[in-house]
């Protein structure tokens, strides 16, 4: 049975939301955990920001240990598309609050958007 999951998105982060929104990110990333290890293929995601929402189809759920893990697999690009190195893409990462924490206890899971 498909499910909804809402994935909130800080305003501070407005400008991830609207590239999901516009079709232009079409891989989203977050530190693993109890919050997301159920999400499967076919789900729908509600991506949240402030006031405003909307919703996307997982095409692909993937899991990793790590960042580095995940890179042999997704260019930067993929995850951020105004992002072309590993090194800038980890730099976003540690700049979101408790992740480096997370990252190392729960590894990272990646979500296809249709």
């Amino acid at each position: 049975m498909l499910k909804k999951y809402i994935l909130p998105v800080r305003e501070a982060d407005r400008e991830i939301y609207e590239l999901i929104k516009s079709g232009k990110k079409k891989v989203e990333t977050r530190a693993g955990g109890p919050k997301y290890q159920n999400i499967q293929k076919g789900d729908v995601i509600v991506l949240k920001c402030g006031k405003s929402k909307f919703e996307r189809t997982v095409a692909e759920v993937r899991k990793f240990k790590s960042v580095n893990g995940m890179l042999r697999r997704y260019k930067p690009s993929d995850i951020h598309p105004d992002i072309q190195s590993a090194e800038e893409l980890i730099n976003l990462y540690h700049s979101f609050p408790g992740y480096d924490q997370r990252l190392k206890k729960h590894g990272i899971m990646v979500f296809e958007l249709e």
